[in-house]
């Protein structure tokens, strides 16, 4: 679609969906960092602060790392869920027009709500992942951890296209 052409503006109300993975998007996130803030000083000055493909620990590093894992996921949060209230500046199919512009908007907005949500998720999870195997409470995924993770990123993409695709 050219870009010359302004695309049109609707108010789409979020659908339950929606609404159901913000509830546990940031439920998780924002619990993970609670629940860090709570157990800080039982955590050792050393975590795992890196794997490898294979789910294995090559680095450890302070437990200020962490931060370095939750930080990014809030600003997935911020920036994500600001590309999600403007539908129209995404990218369409030159299939897009003035009467199929609200199914695209609403495919868009799903695909990007769904991926902002597990990539907080996956963030989460991969503090509390590190928060674990340093308090010795678990010895994480392995080689799952990966593959879960990529699969868990690339869903909402691959699924969002398939009903995209679909879009007349």
């Amino acid at each position: 679609m050219s870009y010359s052409k302004k695309q049109p503006k609707f108010k789409l109300p979020k659908t339950r969906g929606e609404r159901m993975w913000n509830v546990i998007g940031y439920s998780i996130l924002f619990g993970t960092l609670i629940f860090i803030i709570f157990i800080w000083r039982d955590i050792p000055d050393r975590i795992p602060a890196h794997y490898n493909a294979a789910g294995d620990i090559t680095r450890w590093g302070s437990k200020w790392e962490l931060l370095i894992l939750l930080i990014p996921g809030v600003f997935i949060a911020i920036f994500m869920g600001i590309a999600e209230k403007h539908p129209e500046s995404h990218n369409y199919p030159k299939r897009f027009n003035e009467a199929n512009a609200k199914k695209f908007y609403l495919n868009s907005r799903k695909m990007i709500n769904q991926l902002k949500n597990i990539c907080m998720i996956i963030f989460a999870f991969l503090a509390l992942e590190s928060v674990f195997i340093a308090l010795d409470w678990w010895d994480g995924l392995g080689n799952w951890t990966l593959p879960v993770l990529v699969i868990g990123a690339l869903m909402p993409i691959f699924l969002g296209l398939i009903k995209r695709k679909n879009i007349e």
